[in-house]
């Protein structure tokens, strides 16, 4: 079947209620049943909740074959728990037939993928997938189609029940001995704990696991001990200088400034820019850079940013310390400076990620954006983005909360270059849709800006500030005859990945690439 971004869903993945992506606004008003969080058991009082070893805490939640386990990524690419986990699960116990339900996997944990092709795990849920990982499940290797969601995606799937997780792992930099644990205070500090506070309300069984064991209690916690089953406490649960990506840093690339400035007199020239107005960024070095722009135009007009979210990363942090923005709402820090600011800079405050972008709740903090500057892989005709799948159909990359702040935004703005070495940027099809266009309001390249054609009142507003714009089109054109136009992928029938959209709906599926013939 064709769904709304006029992608082909096999029609075997349409089951037990799944629908093809059919819009923006498709579930408005439809009622999701809500699974109840866990049933917790009646303990008589604990003195600690500490076992030895990893494989104490997974017999203690009595761990078996095929069963799902979740890990959080707020260590990003310093990550050591979800490789412990899984070599103490397979290794140890001789556990087989796993599934991860991840917030996202990259290639910190590059030694799982020998456990896929040794057929011991074998399905994978996540926002995001890259490394050796990413390759061998887009080489069909995994026994199930991997499933990708968004950062909103995930919670509601979970909060739906479509996603049991059997136990939740925790990395905490501080957690006391009955599981009251944080994301500061420690030697391994990672700042927010967002991505994992849903999964220790809805887990059977909950494993924090930590460097750096404090008195009890370890307060405000992020995840609380009633929610906990037990406390391992290893050597290092991960190495916080690798939080941070070459992409989390502001880009000092002429180029990248240019488009920096311009998504700046975009956003000032329409009428959402005022007092109290509400912002996110993506990691991207020219979308992080329009903070810097976005900055002079607020001092311009004497006006303030009412709060942010994200992602944080440092330059958010100076804005707030400036007192150029009221709040900042956190579900994972992409920087050193935004971990060491959380819970002690004034404003800025922790969330979960249900809070934050999970469409079937009644409050998610996206529904309230005004701007979201985001970047992309690729970008089409018709405003679809790409930011999973390379040019090459390899998955090496996260929607994460991309379609989550799209669709909630009241202007989503897309900035990328024209063209990444010699692959067009612009292009007539995305390899593989991860934000729909409807959900995409203005694309911002370094040889000009397109408005989406659905939103003609953003065309006014550009029009009146003396803002040049052209069509995507154009834009698609001229990169074609830059670089040329690439040779269309080659797949097989196999469905490597199914990427759903933020409502559960499918937005598109990921195949086996053929392989080249010699």
């Amino acid at each position: 079947m064709k769904n709304a971004v006029g992608r082909e869903i096999p029609d075997e993945l349409l089951v037990n209620g799944k629908e093809v992506y059919q819009g923006k606004y498709y579930m408005d008003g439809k009622y999701l049943q809500k699974a109840a969080p866990k049933t917790h058991r009646y303990e008589k009082p604990q003195e600690s909740k500490i076992v030895a070893s990893l494989a104490e805490a997974l017999k203690a939640c009595g761990a078996r074959d095929g069963m799902t386990f979740s890990f959080h990524h707020h260590l990003r690419n310093g990550d050591f728990v979800a490789n412990m986990v899984m070599k103490a699960a397979i290794e140890e116990l001789g556990l087989k037939d796993l599934t991860i339900a991840a917030t996202s996997l990259g290639e910190a944990h590059d030694p799982i993928a020998d456990y896929i092709e040794e057929g011991k795990v074998i399905g994978i849920q996540t926002s995001g997938i890259r490394g050796r990982m990413g390759e061998v499940v887009s080489a069909g290797k995994l026994k199930t189609p991997a499933i990708i969601r968004s950062h909103g995606g995930r919670p509601r799937a979970i909060e739906a029940g479509e996603v049991h997780i059997d136990i939740a792992f925790v990395a905490a930099p501080t957690s006391d001995c009955v599981g009251n644990c944080r994301g500061i205070g420690g030697k391994s500090n990672c700042g927010s704990l967002g991505y994992a506070m849903t999964d220790a309300k809805y887990a059977d069984h909950v494993v924090v696991v930590t460097d750096c064991l404090v008195d009890f209690p370890n307060f405000p916690a992020s995840v609380e001990a009633i929610d906990v089953d037990a406390v391992v406490v290893v050597d290092s649960i991960g190495n916080p200088r690798k939080i941070a990506s070459a992409a989390a840093r502001i880009s000092q690339n002429p180029r990248d400034l240019m488009m920096a400035e311009n998504v700046a007199k975009v956003i000032a020239s329409t009428p959402y820019f005022k007092e109290g107005f509400s912002f996110q960024t993506g990691v991207g070095g020219p979308s992080l850079a329009a903070n810097l722009f976005l900055e002079k135009y607020m001092d311009e007009r004497n006006i303030k940013m009412g709060w942010a979210i994200g992602g944080i990363c440092g330059p958010m942090v100076e804005l707030l310390k400036k007192g150029k923005v009221g709040k900042v709402i956190d579900v994972q820090d992409f920087d050193l400076d935004a971990v060491n600011s959380i819970n002690q800079t004034p404003g800025h405050y922790e969330m979960s990620a249900s809070q934050y972008a999970n469409p079937a709740n009644k409050g998610a903090f996206v529904n309230k954006l005004d701007f979201v500057v985001l970047a992309a892989l690729e970008i089409d005709t018709g405003f679809n983005v790409n930011v999973l799948t390379g040019s090459d159909g390899v998955l090496r990359g996260a929607p994460g909360g991309h379609p989550d702040t799209a669709a909630g935004s009241k202007v989503c703005i897309i900035v990328t270059p024209l063209t990444r070495g010699r692959m067009a940027t612009v292009c007539e099809k995305v390899v593989t849709v991860t934000t729909p266009g409807d959900c995409v309001d203005v694309l911002v390249t370094d040889y000009g800006i397109a408005v989406n054609p659905l939103r003609p009142d953003l065309i006014e507003c550009l029009d009146r500030a003396g803002i040049p714009h052209v069509t995507i089109e154009s834009l698609k054109e001229k990169a074609y005859s830059l670089v040329g136009r690439p040779d269309d992928l080659q797949w097989e029938d196999k469905v490597v990945a199914v990427l759903e959209a933020r409502d559960g709906t499918i937005l598109d599926v990921v195949r086996k690439i053929k392989p080249l013939e010699l």
